[in-house]
Order: structure tokens, then C-alpha cells, then sequence
């Protein structure tokens, strides 16, 4: 039996928080926004790589994909 086992009941105001973080990105289905390309040529350049991040653990002789990016916690 879980320690932290608790009702759903407990966890329904959670996905109020994420509609809300969901709602406040821009609209990126309109054909304004998006980032169309056709060969080399684009309607703006790519957001640079992102660089930040952990270590994570047990990669053993990984040289690539060591890094954990992104919203964690």
C-alpha cells in the first residue's frame, strides 16, 4: 500500500492550475503564428538551443542525452 495514497478528491483543484497556465499561452494553431518553413527558407529563425539543465543519473557511458531539461517539480 502506498504512504501518499490520498482520494482523487484531493487532487481535483491541480487540473484547474494547468488549464489556466494552458489558457495563458499564446494561440500557436493560427497560421500567422506558426513557424512555417519550406527548404531553407523561414518566417523566422528558431529558438536557440537550450543549453541549462541537471545530470541525470545512471547513463553509464552515455556521451549524449545526459541532460534533464525542462520544467521539473
Amino acid at each position: 500500500m502506498a504512504v501518499n495514497n490520498k482520494p482523487a478528491s484531493a487532487y481535483a483543484g491541480r487540473a484547474k492550475e494547468g488549464l489556466s497556465q494552458l489558457a495563458a499561452r499564446p494561440n500557436e494553431s493560427d497560421a500567422n503564428t506558426v513557424n512555417m518553413s519550406v527548404g531553407n527558407i523561414t518566417r523566422r529563425p528558431q529558438p536557440a538551443a537550450k543549453t541549462s539543465g541537471i545530470k541525470i543519473r545512471g547513463t553509464g557511458a552515455a556521451t549524449k542525452g545526459v541532460m534533464a531539461r525542462g520544467p521539473m517539480g
